[in-house]
């Protein structure tokens, strides 16, 4: 039989081995014992100054009627650059052109298209008519307030008459017809920065490249 001294040092040796059997174990931490880190959603939505600065527009400022109906006055559009505007405007995805439900006769409304989600659907005036262009070549549109301001700013556009008579309308602008393929590039810029505004999309006006290159 094991006297008392065999048996406390078979005790002792059990112990150190689960000692050193505990030191050489990976250490196991659930996910309840520390926070796992933090994975931030990204956003497809593009900030409101997602494009450049705008350039000064040369010559002098176009008259409009400064009340509603809010037209230019004595402005006639160039037909190869009104084509052109007509052709970038109506290949944004989701667009249909049909006549206004909100301006003159003649003139085309941008619609986007139902099911389409809205991000700012307070800044349409009626329906799903998000902005339209008139037969002269100058088209209403709602922008992200401080890109409006620059537009004015700029001798791109001028504010609706109606753009403080309710919330959401602080951006809609009559951006001025577009009287050359390089004063179009600026124009369509703003009609993309303005369906971006309205859809929460992020498109690219480079994404429609011109039917040609000629001023």
């Amino acid at each position: 039989m094991m006297n008392w001294k065999g048996l406390s040092i078979l005790i002792a040796a059990i112990i150190f081995l689960g000692v050193l059997a505990a030191c050489q174990t990976p250490q196991i931490v659930s996910e309840g014992d520390e926070p796992m880190p933090e994975i931030k959603p990204t956003s497809d939505e593009p900030p409101e100054s997602a494009f450049a600065s705008l350039p000064q527009r040369s010559g002098a400022r176009t008259q409009t009627s400064g009340s509603v109906p809010h037209v230019q006055i004595g402005v006639e559009p160039v037909p190869a650059v009104h084509d052109e505007l007509l052709r970038r405007a109506f290949s944004l995805p989701d667009i249909e052109n049909r006549p206004t439900i909100v301006s003159l006769p003649g003139t085309r409304g941008m619609w986007l298209s139902d099911g389409i989600p809205l991000a700012h659907a307070e800044v349409i005036v009626s329906g799903r008519e998000f902005a339209h262009i008139h037969p002269d070549g100058s088209l209403h549109a709602p922008l992200p307030f401080e890109r409006a301001i620059e537009a004015v700013e700029k001798g791109w556009a001028e504010r609706h008459p109606w753009a403080d008579q309710r919330d959401g309308w602080e951006g809609l602008v009559m951006l001025f017809t577009p009287q050359s393929m390089t004063e179009l590039d600026v124009t369509f810029q703003l009609i993309v920065e303005s369906y971006n505004h309205v859809t929460g999309r992020n498109i690219n006006p480079s994404d429609f490249q011109p039917a040609n290159g000629d001023d």
